[in-house]
C-alpha cells in the first residue's frame, strides 16, 4: 500500500470509527474531484489561450448574454473584483483576441457594453460541451432522493468553507 493510500485510509488525525471513515472517504473523493476539475480548467484555459480571469470574464459575459442582460465594464469589474484599470486591460486583451467586442450601450450614448463574440460562444461550447454533457448525464442518472442528498451535501460543504474563522484570520 502506498503512503498516499495509507494516509487516505487512516483519515489523517481523525479517530478510526465507521462514521469518521465514511466521512474521510467522501472528503477524499471530493478532493480528487476538485483536483480533476482544477486540471480541466487549466486545460480549458490553455486550449483557449486565456488566463483564469479572462475565462471567468468570458463565462460571466456568456451567462449575461443568455439571460438578456447587458454588461458594462464597471459590472465586469465588480464581478471580478478588479480595478477599472485592470478591467480596461482585460477588455483590451479580450477584444484583441476576438473573444469580446465593445458595443454602444442601447440607451446611454456615453456608455459601452461588453459582448462576447459568436466565435467565443462556439469555442466555449466546443471546448466544454462534451464534458458538460457527460456531467449532466451522471447528474440526471441520480434518483430524486440521491440528487437531493448530493445537492444538500454540496451546499452544506460550500457553507462550511465559506465561513470565516476569526481566530484564523486575525
Amino acid at each position: 500500500m502506498s503512503t498516499q493510500e495509507i494516509t487516505e485510509a487512516s483519515g489523517y488525525w481523525f479517530p478510526d470509527d465507521d462514521a469518521t471513515q465514511r466521512g474521510v472517504t467522501v472528503l477524499n473523493a471530493l478532493r480528487r474531484y476538485r483536483a480533476a476539475e482544477t486540471a480541466m480548467r487549466r486545460r480549458t484555459r490553455d486550449s483557449m489561450g486565456m488566463g483564469e480571469t479572462d475565462l471567468l470574464a468570458v463565462r460571466f459575459l456568456l451567462q449575461a448574454q443568455r439571460a438578456g442582460r447587458t454588461v458594462k465594464p464597471k459590472d465586469l469589474a465588480a464581478y471580478l473584483k478588479i480595478s477599472s484599470a485592470s478591467t480596461t486591460i482585460l477588455i483590451d486583451r479580450l477584444v484583441k483576441s476576438n473573444h469580446v467586442r465593445r458595443d454602444p450601450h442601447p440607451t446611454d450614448r456615453r456608455a459601452l457594453v461588453i459582448t462576447p463574440t459568436t466565435e467565443t460562444d462556439e469555442e466555449v461550447r466546443a471546448t466544454l460541451g462534451i464534458m458538460h454533457r457527460r456531467m449532466m448525464g451522471i447528474a440526471e442518472g441520480l434518483s430524486p432522493e440521491d440528487a437531493r442528498v448530493v445537492a444538500v451535501f454540496l451546499e452544506q460543504m460550500r457553507s462550511a468553507v465559506d465561513q470565516v474563522d476569526p481566530a484564523v484570520t486575525h
